[in-house]
């Protein structure tokens, strides 16, 4: 099952610049989209589209992303 939000950022890892593409991308994904993140993520959920497994991983991915970004600063 392909993940959205990668398919959404352009497939996954960027190639070249890494971190710093990916951080380019979240932000215009960020200014594209439309919505309450909370409630696609529910329907999602339901709907199959994600498991709940899948959604951990990612949180859990958020959040180590989080604390890098904390770091940097």
């Amino acid at each position: 099952m392909s993940n959205p939000l990668f398919n959404a950022l352009g497939g996954g890892m960027p190639q070249g610049n890494g971190p710093m593409q990916m951080i380019q991308q979240f932000m215009q994904f960020k200014q594209n989209y439309k919505g309450n993140p909370k409630e696609e993520v529910q329907k999602m959920l339901q709907s199959g589209r994600i498991s709940q497994q899948q959604l951990n991983q990612v949180q859990q991915m958020a959040g180590q992303f989080q604390n890098l970004l904390k770091n940097i600063k």
